[in-house]
């Protein structure tokens, strides 16, 4: 149900006369718009306060206008098919530079350097508009003015939020130069580093289109999702590290959302819940104070006693040391969700081009398998081995709007099998401690899945919901089976790890000092040690504020001991 902060029922003293009956029916319509689900009669009439038979004539009207519909079979109202006429009808003469006039004004003032907004044209960016705060030695743009698509932060947000078949389109007709020595002029580093731009919800150009000048922009979409422009800040490299350009591009997706009416298909929700009044658990300690921007996909090596973990949006592969805190880093060239060891050495890893061999100390990548070439908008995300080394793992499409996701079975051959479709967020997995239970998670479904499961021959059986979280909770992340059989799911804007028995009833919350923790793993000597990645992407300064170790290595001694994991027999 809509919160009274969610939509003001108007004041009439503020109206002009003869209107206060327009203005209820105009609010009454915001309420519709706002339930969480198709109201009844009685919910309304909850809702707005309204006498039951003003409401009533009030609802005959706005059905009659085709405002409303009212649906027979569960007697509920909900928006009618006339708004979404009148909304196509908008955008028919929507002015794109009117719309982002007053969000160029507030994010100049705040960089206090130029920012702009622009469109394609003839394969080309032209700007529209801008507004310059940067000084003498900011950067200009002269409106009118094109740019190159694919090495300008404004361009490569636009062609990363193609289709696939006006991406490829638009790639073979331009000739690309290197503008710099920073220009991607490699077509397999350019695509890479659109998926990375679609995963991430914005762009970044490193001095690739002129030295020294650096940039970030976020797609502004249309009523159909479909991205029209991009709204960019630029600015010189020796006042803008690469660290202020994430935290920029923050402001930029909500200022796009704004542009755009708050329509379109975002990725990543950028709205995070504030600390709840009740602190960290005292167990929970920041063992690794890292920014990473989407920390992912711990795995404890046993043989190594060392943690693995990977950064999705900034790719590289780490391995920490617990006992002297150091952290390793192996830096790759497209986006990695997670980390395995091989039975035989070494590592496997899944990236945005499927399943890869790792080597980490030679920061090399051979490529295995990718059971979706074919789908260019989806990557790979979470993966585990079940007892017998056939690698289990989930897929997603990049920006996580779309329900494209699978899962796949791999098998030490690398012949692979599709489990179970569709998904949207295709998250965190593992067996029960008698491998005849397999957990999966879908994130945007809010559930976690608990599939029967056949330890010998790797197939499901009937899959039943083991646990569903509400999203003002938070969202499952990734999971694990400690040995008493309880599953632990870091809830993504949830300030804590759950912890579920068998039956999937909640044991506890540990409450952790980041909005989001993203994945969880048992290690340490004995396995009595949890350790908990987190992410900073996209979350608001005034939460960062307030939780400073968002993007670090938490670790918490809790008593119950992990299992160790399993390797790839590939």
């Amino acid at each position: 149900m809509a919160s009274e902060a969610e939509v003001l029922k108007p004041d009439e003293r503020d109206l002009p006369g003869g209107a206060a009956a327009l203005a209820k029916g105009l609010y009454l319509l915001d309420v519709i718009g706002e339930q969480e689900h198709p109201a009844r009669f009685k919910d309304l009439q909850i809702a707005t306060g309204l006498p039951k038979a003003t409401l009533a004539r009030m609802l005959q009207t706005l059905v009659a206008f085709r405002l409303v519909r009212h649906e027979e079979r569960d007697n509920t109202y909900r928006l009618g098919n006339r708004l979404f006429e009148l909304a196509h009808r908008v955008w028919e003469t929507f002015d794109l530079r009117g719309a982002a006039a007053s969000q160029l004004e507030r994010l100049a003032l705040e960089a206090r350097e130029t920012v702009a907004i622009g469109t394609l044209d003839n394969d080309q960016f032209v700007y529209i508009d801008q507004r310059s705060q940067g000084g003498p030695f900011g950067f200009r743009i002269e409106v009118g003015r094109r740019a190159p698509l694919y090495c300008t932060a404004v361009g490569k947000a636009l062609l990363a939020f193609s289709t696939p078949h006006d991406q490829r389109a638009i790639l073979h007709r331009i000739s690309i130069e290197a503008f710099t020595p920073n220009t991607l002029v490699e077509p397999e580093l350019l695509l890479a580093d659109l998926a990375l731009t679609r995963a991430r919800g914005y762009a970044i150009s490193n001095g690739e289109h002129v030295e020294g000048v650096v940039s970030v922009a976020a797609p502004v979409f249309d009523h159909t999702g479909k991205a029209i422009g991009a709204i960019g800040m630029f600015g010189p490299s020796s006042r803008n590290p690469v660290d202020r350009l994430h935290d920029f591009g923050r402001d930029l997706m909500e200022a796009a959302r704004l542009i755009s009416g708050n329509v379109g298909a975002p990725s990543v929700s950028i709205h995070s819940r504030k600390a709840p009044v009740r602190g960290a658990d005292p167990r929970v300690e920041c063992v690794l104070p890292w920014s990473a921007s989407l920390a992912e996909g711990p795995f404890w090596s046993v043989a190594e006693q060392r943690l693995y973990w990977v950064d999705i949006l900034e790719p590289a592969v780490h391995r920490f040391d617990p006992a002297s805190g150091h952290n390793e880093t192996c830096p790759l060239p497209r986006l990695v969700s997670s980390v395995i060891g091989r039975q035989s050495g070494g590592l496997i890893v899944t990236t945005s081009e499927g399943v890869e061999e790792l080597d980490f100390s030679a920061r090399q990548l051979v490529k295995r398998v990718d059971p979706e070439a074919m789908q260019p908008e989806n990557r790979f995300n979470d993966a585990k081995c079940d007892p017998l080394g056939r690698l289990w793992a989930g897929t997603m499409s990049l920006d996580a709007t779309r329900q494209s996701g699978a899962l796949y079975r791999i098998g030490q051959d690398f012949g692979w099998d599709r489990m179970d479709n569709p998904f949207t967020v295709a998250n965190g997995l593992d067996w029960s401690p008698d491998g005849r239970t397999f957990y999966f998670t879908d994130s945007s479904a809010g559930a976690i899945y608990a599939y029967e499961f056949d330890p010998a021959r790797g197939t499901l059986g009937k899959r039943r919901i083991f646990a569903r979280i509400d999203a003002k909770e938070g969202r499952p992340d990734g999971l694990t089976v400690d040995a008493e059989g309880c599953v632990w799911s870091a809830l993504w804007d949830g300030w804590c790890v759950r912890r579920f028995d068998p039956a999937g009833r909640v044991m506890q919350d540990l409450r952790v000092p980041v909005p989001r923790p993203t994945s969880v793993a048992f290690g340490g000597k004995d396995l009595r040690t949890l350790f908990i990645t987190s992410a900073r992407v996209r979350v608001p300064a005034k939460i960062l504020a307030e939780a400073p170790f968002s993007g670090g290595l938490l670790a918490a001694e809790i008593g119950v001991a992990g299992r160790a994991p399993n390797l790839f027999a590939g």
